[in-house]
């Protein structure tokens, strides 16, 4: 499976893309869409749309996955957030990707195993778990390539349940049909 893993930002949105099989995974390409904050809102929102589109046409991942928003103190900063989570979802939908959010903490907890991690501390472990010679830069594109990895850890988990309560089911149904025949 190919992820495209998003730290969105209305200055800096860091993109990760990596491919695993949910247990091992290796980097394909990282980096940060930039944009100034002379322009205006919508041509920067415009800028990150067209940049998500065209790492998806190079990459093309199977899933997306986002970090989901937190509230700032500032309520406009907020809101921008937002407005870029929602370009991203809009650009992956568009694609036909799944796409998944995780909350910044939940991708704390899973890369590092500390919540309340901070930047370089996920910076380190993104660097380790990718086998890097070098923590990603900038921190934004750690941040994406974070919340792929997690994606991988939960999608995972999620997968190995589905197929434990379809075999539950397919058991039970023989177990049924066992007893009807007789």
């Amino acid at each position: 499976m190919r992820v495209l893993g998003i730290d969105p930002g209305s200055d800096t949105t860091g993109w990760g893309v990596i491919e695993g099989d949910g247990r091992h995974y290796r980097l394909l390409e990282y980096g940060a869409i930039r944009s100034s904050q002379r322009k205006k809102f919508p041509t920067r929102l415009l800028q990150i749309s067209n940049g998500l589109e065209e790492i998806i046409a190079r990459h093309r991942p199977e899933a997306c996955a986002i970090e989901d928003g937190f509230l700032a103190a500032n309520v406009k900063v907020t809101m921008k957030l937002g407005q870029v989570r929602g370009v991203a979802m809009l650009v992956a939908e568009r694609a036909k990707l799944e796409t998944y959010q995780y909350s910044p903490r939940l991708v704390k907890q899973t890369v590092v195993g500390y919540g309340n991690a901070e930047k370089h501390q996920v910076q380190e472990m993104v660097r380790v778990l990718l086998s890097l010679k070098s923590a990603p830069e900038p921190q934004d594109a750690a941040d994406a390539l974070a919340v792929a990895i997690c994606h991988f850890h939960h999608a995972g988990l999620t997968q190995r349940i589905l197929a434990a309560e379809a075999r539950m089911k397919l058991t039970a149904l023989s177990a049924t049909r066992r007893r009807v025949s007789r």
